[in-house]
């Protein structure tokens, strides 16, 4: 072949404009787009042997082999696939998007297959353009009688191609970093990107450093192979013991036989598994091999609670495995990973349009081969299709959940605290996932008894009906749960930020039903029986005194008398009112404060069948009277909501004085 300069020639229709800087949006993607040209020419050439098309040599091992040369700043890409002729090149390198493998495709698509070949648009090859002040190409075409090709091209839009020297059929492409990326030659820096885009590549990867050092190892002579190569044999001593025999005499006895050992050159280990667990059936898995696969993805050492097994061929190809993780966190700052690939290449992490918005918490891999990507593979192009796999993924995970409610109940309500979130925010952002799911959201209740909302409602019809009462605070809200318990009445516990808009998403969707925590109100259980005009005039009195004790005209005040005499304070507030408040702050909005008394919807209510409420009401006059109106008032809102500081100080100095009283 004569010596040949040329200018590449651009085809616009597949890519424009193309700008080689700016064709990806992570200029460490060239590995990934270089090794996955190495993988397609590999699996075209196994391919062309299954058809009888090619013989290879019985020693042939296909593999990629990536060498580093730290001190020349270059990065070497080589792989035994199916190589290139000089009009090949012409081909597929001098004009700029024509895709090698569409050619390939089209040649063959009577006799095979795409389902392994990665390539779409022909422009990875060009992604070392990014990183590099010049490229050059050596590569040989396994067909009989080929010649090696030498190109070579600064990254302009002229190239120089020649003989070449190669002997053995396959592609070399050496990369000469520019200065900006003199990074990609360190070992390190190398090993955590490949491992970073092509972990699971359907072909062994191996990373060496040009002109290192020999690394060694050292084996039982009895496991060397041919391959392996010999530096020196190792006797390793045996190992003796000195023992006291039955007649005082001692003797040595060996315990650990004399072994042969060998000094090889170390074997070099892929960096990649080309056989990933998720293209595996599910039944060929072990539980061990998920959390292993889990520990080795996800880098998280705490167990995941179960997972999904993805194995789909029709309509379309998907395979995968999300994990349910054991979470620390609320809902709203939990973050997960969902890596997506495509024929075993990496595409990117938790992309919105293939996974449902709400199975983002969740941990997991997908491979869709027949996913639309675009140009760069890093985004997707948005169409019914892709739709489509999101909706097999939501029904996946649902008929899982569902599964577990009716088959491994136990396990369904352990898992209940750690699985709720993912389940609520779908519920909330997914109507099909919702209406799979709403007869099998579950609630514990005061006895740590999981209940569904039905279950809840026939609890409690005989004391209230059509209301499910809410604790958020176990603590805070003692007061209230004892009032409960006395008197029967279940509730249910519901301490997470998602649950507010949860129970009001229910709501919607249930005319009948309500929510209201345990201090919205008081039911007439907790009350004795009494006339409106025997509660009036107590009502009047004590609101007069208590709104000039605490100096506060806006005090709502209402007088009940409960069952329970031991009860003298508490404070309510309407659900209705509680839920805009916290919508409020949720926004950042500025308005009402729930701490404090006398919002919007708060009532102090006093129990007229306590002992202090009746001194207050028999000494309106006495010096203590004051005093005693600001401790209800503030033992009212302890059992309500925390207190402010100030108002903590306050409360401690006068517990202190009424404690002085009481001792003189």
């Amino acid at each position: 072949m004569k010596n040949e300069h040329g200018s590449l020639s651009i085809n616009s229709e597949n890519i424009f404009p193309v700008i080689k800087k700016w064709l990806y949006s992570d200029h460490d993607i060239f590995f990934r787009e270089l090794i996955s040209n190495g993988c397609d020419a590999i699996t075209k050439l196994k391919k062309l042997e299954i058809m009888g098309e090619y013989n290879a040599p019985e020693d042939q091992e296909f593999k990629i082999l990536i060498k580093l040369n730290a001190e020349d700043k270059t990065i070497k890409f080589i792989d035994n696939g199916i190589g290139m002729t000089s009009d090949e090149v012409n081909e597929y390198i001098n004009q700029i998007a024509f895709s090698g493998a569409e050619a390939f495709l089209e040649k063959y698509k009577d006799k095979t297959n795409e389902d392994q070949i990665i390539g779409h648009f022909g422009l990875g090859f060009y992604s070392a353009f990014m990183v590099s002040a010049r490229v050059a190409i050596d590569t040989l075409s396994f067909t009989e009688g080929a010649k090696a090709v030498h190109w070579e091209c600064d990254g302009g839009t002229e190239y120089d191609m020649e003989d070449g020297t190669k002997e053995t059929p396959g592609t070399e492409i050496t990369l000469y970093l520019n200065e900006d990326s003199y990074e990609f030659s360190n070992e390190f820096r190398a090993r955590e990107v490949i491992e970073k885009y092509c972990a699971f590549m359907p072909v062994p990867i191996f990373l060496e450093k040009e002109n290192g050092e020999p690394e060694y190892e050292t084996i039982d002579e009895a496991d060397v192979t041919e391959k392996d190569t010999v530096i020196e044999t190792i006797i390793e001593e045996a190992k003796t013991e000195e023992i006291e025999n039955e007649d005082g005499t001692k003797e040595t006895k060996e315990t650990v036989p004399a072994k042969k050992k060998a000094k090889i050159l170390k074997r070099p280990v892929p960096l990649n598994e080309i056989h990933p667990l998720w293209a595996k059936h599910p039944n060929e898995c072990t539980d061990e091999e998920y959390k292993e696969f889990y520990r080795s993805v996800f880098k998280d050492y705490k167990e995941p609670l179960f997972w999904i097994h993805l194995n789909m061929d029709y309509p379309f190809n998907l395979k995968g495995i999300l994990y349910f993780p054991k979470l620390n966190t609320q809902y709203d700052t939990m973050e997960g990973t969902i890596k997506l690939y495509n024929n075993q290449v990496f595409i990117a992490d938790n992309i919105k349009e293939v996974i449902p918005e709400f199975l983002l918490l969740l941990k997991g891999v997908i491979d869709c081969p027949d996913l639309p990507l675009n140009v760069s593979r890093s985004a997707l192009q948005n169409d019914g299709f892709v739709k489509k796999i999101s909706d097999y993924i939501t029904k996946k995970v649902g008929d899982k959940l569902s599964g577990m409610y009716k088959t491994e109940k136990e396990s369904y309500e352990k898992y209940w605290e750690d699985i709720n979130p993912f389940i609520k925010y779908g519920c909330l952002k997914d109507e099909k996932f919702y209406e799979k799911m709403k007869d099998y959201i579950i609630f514990k209740n005061l006895d740590g008894k999981y209940l569904t909302a039905a279950q809840c409602l026939e609890e409690n019809k005989e004391k209230h009906e059509n209301t499910i009462f809410y604790v958020t605070n176990e603590t805070e809200q003692s007061q209230y749960i004892n009032m409960f318990k006395e008197e029967g009445i279940d509730a249910v516990i519901l301490t997470q930020n998602i649950d507010q808009p949860f129970v009001t998403h229910i709501e919607s969707k249930n005319e009948k039903m309500k929510f209201a925590r345990i201090d919205a109100d008081l039911s007439d259980v907790f009350k004795e029986q009494t006339t409106e005009d025997e509660l009036k005039g107590l009502t009047e009195s004590l609101s007069e005194i208590f709104k000039k004790a605490l100096n506060n005209d806006k005090l709502e005040i209402k007088v009940e008398k409960l069952k329970n005499a031991n009860i003298s304070s508490m404070i309510t507030l309407s659900e209705e009112n509680r839920r805009m408040q916290e919508m409020m702050k949720m926004y950042n909005m500025s308005g009402m404060d729930p701490s404090m008394f006398g919002g919007m919807g708060q009532t102090l209510v006093l129990n007229a069948s306590n002992r202090l409420v009746q001194y207050i009401m028999n000494n309106k006059e006495s010096e203590n009277t004051n005093m005693i109106c600001e401790q209800l008032y503030d033992l009212a809102l302890l059992s309500h909501a925390p207190l402010t500081p100030d108002q903590m100080t306050r409360f401690i100095v006068r517990s202190n004085d009424i404690m002085i009283l009481l001792a003189k």
